[in-house]
């Protein structure tokens, strides 16, 4: 294996990386400016109404979005598994 390739994998990796964690993330942050505003609008400076409902949220679209994920993982890995079965 020479440096191209190494850097190839360590590409692919980070894109599965970002692809992957892209769903959750987003869903935190859109919901996290949302209830940021809410709380600027209403004055209400409760701590819990910040964590509970980006909690929630991200675990829900975690499910919705598991085969996604799941099928990005598993491409990478057939990549992974490729480059060995060919000896890099």
């Amino acid at each position: 294996m020479n440096e191209v390739d190494a850097l190839e994998l360590v590409q692919a990796a980070i894109w599965t990386i970002i692809i992957a964690s892209g769903p959750a993330v987003g869903l935190a942050m859109v919901l996290g400016v949302a209830i940021a505003l809410l709380q600027a609008v209403t004055q209400i400076q409760e701590v819990t109404l910040t964590f509970v409902p980006k909690i929630l949220a991200v675990f829900a679209g975690m499910l919705l979005t598991a085969p996604f994920v799941a099928s990005q993982i598993y491409t990478f890995t057939e990549l992974i598994f490729q480059r060995i079965a060919q000896g890099f």
